[in-house]
């Protein structure tokens, strides 16, 4: 990455290594399988145990007969120590040790599978131009150039070349069962590889799909052509088709979703995904709720969130954006194309085709059937606040394969608050006078304009202190430069070029490499963030800033983001007020007891 040699093993690395280590060890035990014995034979035939062909049954050397007991084993067979089976029929599989096998009607490999692995998933256009194909190792960042860059050919043919060998190399025509894995109840298993302490409980199809290790698959649901990454969710009839479930994602409640992909720590319930890209943390809940042909981060979908992505004309050829931290109030709708800045607040219906990229932290709302933009509103908003926290702390990853920071002060989305402050500037010199303006099909009062400014420029203090205020000043690390969003990492533009014409060079040569490259930027994440800042900085002054200057930039972060909190701790106070007791203590005497149990039940004391 540029000038930097640094070198940092991340989870697809380690994952890797992992695999290596497990196929050695399973070599190593191969050579303590044996064909069970003509008395084991025996003992197993007598307890309802048959065998297409007892040649292609092999056991390790601890083996007990009681391990099965009324099944029926097809094809090659191979059980570690431990394993058991009961009740149920089994074709070509490797069982690992200490898993069970019970009321299974059919775990079978039936032909030579990638077990999901080369799938392609029309993720965000339902027309599959944006078509990612999974792998087990799939990252949020790779998944992102692959969708997003198909402006650059040749990037996308490598990333594909890389993904049929990474298939190829993993395809077999025996399944595989890990070690201390529950698989019980379910009735169809067909070319499906399962990983480490997984359990499969009450599915009713799975097929064409790896389960990566700690993962847990419930009751009815049904997945065609699919990965589960590490300790993955799903339960309570969730269906399934042609998806990537990433790393610690939860998906229940009858959710369906097809032709998507989902990134760590996704919540979906009830409702239903068609052709998304799910950033990390996108979370919908409610019955009622379609995500449809977009790209989403850290989103949130309120109940009967709706879009369209046709128009009945040339069909479902439409897409939205949706940046990071937008969220969708109830009954909230989009036609798409459309896009909106990042912490965005989406209310009422909106058919016009909107781009508010460049304002941030914002409220799109419809008002007399216009799409109306209140600039910078969400920067007052106490909601923000919390979000900002609580994604960090809801963070249940392990293997930590997508890059996602958190940071609140960054160059990507301060980038964008520079943009809307030139942008409302611009407003304001063309028409002095104008009580309304309108921006890529949105309405924004002039009052809004004014407040826009003056929010975005005290968040812009605030940004600029706290970035000047970390990380090390080094030509090693120059984040100058537009900044992007990479699937849930902020990454300097110039860097992501770089990342490309190294993998259409050749110098990157499988997902290993190009995951790490990421993380290498991540390591260092503070440096390029300050090396942006003293950028901007310098550009503001006409001069490179002294000592002196960069001191003061920071104390006057500091007390702008000071001023900042007055006001959403002010704005959660209204939410916390007297005011908001309403329906409480409804049995109650007096306002005393009411307002106890207002403070009881919000947790107020």
């Amino acid at each position: 990455m540029g000038t930097s040699f640094d070198f940092f093993f991340c989870g697809s690395a380690i994952s890797s290594f992992i695999r290596i280590f497990d196929c050695i060890n399973r070599k190593q035990k191969m050579s303590r399988l044996r064909n069970p014995t003509a008395s084991e034979i025996a003992a197993l035939e007598a307890a309802g145990v048959t065998a297409e062909a007892w040649s292609q049954v092999v056991v390790n050397d601890d083996f007990d007969p009681s391990q099965l007991q009324q099944c029926r084993l097809e094809g090659s067979i191979e059980l570690a120590s431990g394993a058991r089976i009961r009740r149920s029929c089994v074709r070509n599989y490797r069982i690992g040790e200490n898993s069970l096998i019970e009321d299974v009607t059919a775990l079978e490999c039936r032909r030579r599978s990638t077990f999901g692995n080369g799938v392609g998933v029309a993720a965000i256009n339902e027309c599959a131009g944006r078509t990612v194909r999974m792998t087990a190792d799939l990252s949020a960042q790779i998944a992102y150039l692959m969708a997003v860059y198909r402006h650059r050919p040749q990037l996308i043919a490598t990333l594909e070349r890389m993904t049929e060998a990474y298939a190829e190399a993993h395809a077999s025509e025996m399944g595989e069962v890990g070690r201390d894995c529950r698989i019980v109840g379910a009735r169809f298993i067909r070319e499906v590889r399962i990983g480490d302490n997984v359990t499969v409980d009450g599915a009713s199809a799975l097929e064409n799909g790896t389960i990566c290790g700690g993962t847990r698959i419930g009751v009815d649901v049904k997945a065609y052509g699919f990965i589960c990454a590490e300790n993955a969710h799903v339960d309570n009839g969730v269906t399934l088709e042609n998806c990537f479930i990433g790393e610690s994602c939860i998906l229940d409640k009858g959710f369906t979703a097809s032709e998507s992909l989902f990134f760590a720590n996704s919540h979906c319930e009830n409702g239903e995904a068609a052709a998304i890209f799910a950033g990390p943390y996108t979370v919908s809940h409610h019955k009622s709720s379609l995500l449809i042909a977009g790209m989403f981060s850290f989103f949130n979908a309120g109940s009967g969130a709706n879009q369209s992505n046709h128009l009945f004309k040339s069909g479902a050829v439409h897409q939205s954006i949706h940046l990071r931290g937008c969220k969708f109030a109830s009954g909230a709708y989009v036609m798409s194309p459309a896009i909106e800045g990042a912490f965005t607040m989406v209310m009422g219906h909106h058919a016009a085709h909107h781009d508010t990229t460049d304002f941030p932290f914002s409220y799109l709302l419809e008002k007399e059937g216009h799409s109306v933009l209140m600039p910078g509103a969400n920067l007052t908003s106490y909601g923000t606040v919390r979000d900002l926290a609580k994604w960090p702390a809801r963070d249940r990853r392990t293997v930590k394969r997508d890059v996602i920071d958190f940071e609140e002060y960054n160059p990507y989305v301060t980038g964008a608050m520079l943009r809307a402050v030139d942008l409302l500037h611009r407003m304001e010199e063309q028409d002095p006078k104008a009580e309304n303006y309108i921006h890529n099909r949105v309405q924004i009062r002039a009052s809004a304009v004014r407040r826009g400014i003056g929010l975005y420029n005290k968040a812009i203090v605030a940004s600029l202190g706290a970035m000047l205020a970390q990380g090390t000043t080094s030509e090693r690390y120059d984040g100058s430069g537009r900044w992007l969003d990479i699937a849930g990492q902020y990454i300097a533009k110039r860097e992501v070029d770089r990342i490309v014409e190294a993998i259409e060079q050749g110098v990157l040569t499988d997902f290993a490499a190009i995951d790490n490259r990421f993380r290498v930027f991540d390591l260092h994440y503070d440096d390029y963030a300050r090396s942006w800042a003293e950028s901007v900085y310098t550009g503001m002054l006409g001069h490179t800033p002294t000592r002196e200057e960069l001191t003061d930039a920071i104390t006057a972060g500091e007390n702008t983001r000071a001023t900042l909190r007055r006001t959403t701790d002010a704005d959660r106070d209204r939410d916390c007020s007297t005011e908001m007791s309403v329906g409480y203590g409804i049995d109650c005497d007096d306002e005393t007891e009411r307002q106890a149990d207002y403070r009881a039940v919000r947790g107020l004391e």
